[in-house]
């Protein structure tokens, strides 16, 4: 899942010196500047605006945008005089300046899980005034890598990427975003989770073994979820997304069944209209599917 950064906050011109005010005793708990220059370590924020004016400390168990888990020093490789970032380059500094301290906050990261590395940065204004500071943390993420709204703290929970059953994801070019209803255009429809954990409790399963037995997992649950419906009539099929070594080293076991529409060049997803739950009207009988997608 790739990488994604928070837009650039706007401090106030009482803040100096890489941005971060003078005296930390003057801390103000409603200002954006100084919340941004003095959350600890552990503190969730979250923001309305796309250039995060408005941002603000809640408690982790509030809906958030940013759990933060450290600060970097990027003017060793950006000094004086260099230029400001776009958006990719800020991307991959996000990633290769706060992944460690976001991986020692939680033990282990999962780089494919439902958590992606992001940081506060500087605006234009104070890159030239010599502000190269970066506030690391973690978001939720979407499949296709936009930050999401989470609740608790990311210690302690379990980081596979998974939804509820009847969630439905957007349809984001040909590509899986983040829930919508299932009653407007969306490429997904979860129907379970599987957690292969117990199928193989001894250790990482190749990816032949984890194809067969999500087959044998996902194909009875998604049946049992549309009742019965025959989903070829629809050019539907029942899908899901293998385990990688990493998630699983990470203590991610978990995947989602799920159907969709793949398009016939093999190039993505097509769109989806409305809930196949119970469709079928029983629940029991033969899905008419069993293909995979692999992941």
């Amino acid at each position: 899942m790739a990488g994604a950064f928070v837009g650039a906050l706007i401090l106030l011109a009482c803040s100096v010196i890489a941005g971060w005010p003078i005296d930390p005793s003057a801390f103000d708990a409603t200002d954006p500047a100084d919340i941004a220059a003095n959350a600890a370590v552990g503190t969730c924020v979250t923001w309305t605006h796309p250039d995060a004016s408005d941002l603000r400390e809640v408690g982790c168990g509030q809906p958030h945008l940013l759990e933060v888990t450290g600060t970097a020093d990027i003017s060793g490789s950006y000094p004086a005089g260099a230029a400001f970032p776009n958006s990719a380059t800020w991307q991959r500094v996000t990633q290769s300046s706060c992944t460690a301290s976001a991986t020692s906050y939680l033990g282990k990261l999962d780089p494919d899980g439902r958590f992606m590395v992001g940081a506060l940065q500087p605006d234009k204004a104070q890159w030239t005034d010599g502000d190269r500071s970066l506030r690391c943390g973690l978001q939720g993420s979407t499949p296709s890598g936009q930050p999401l709204t989470t609740t608790g703290s990311a210690v302690g929970q379990d980081q596979s990427a998974v939804y509820p059953a009847g969630t439905c994801l957007a349809l984001d070019g040909t590509t899986p975003g983040g829930p919508v209803s299932c009653d407007v255009q969306h490429s997904y429809e979860i129907v379970g989770i599987v957690d292969l954990h117990g199928k193989f409790p001894n250790g990482y399963p190749a990816n032949d073994a984890q194809q067969s037995a999500l087959g044998q997992l996902c194909e009875p649950i998604a049946n049992a979820y549309t009742g019965g419906l025959n989903l070829n009539q629809y050019h539907l099929t029942i899908t899901w997304n293998s385990i990688k070594q990493e998630s699983w080293a990470a203590g991610s076991y978990r995947t989602n069944c799920e159907i969709g529409k793949p398009l016939p060049d093999g190039s993505g997803l097509g769109p989806i209209v409305n809930s196949v739950k119970g469709v079928g009207g029983g629940s029991s009988g033969s899905s008419g599917s069993g293909n995979s997608g692999g992941g």
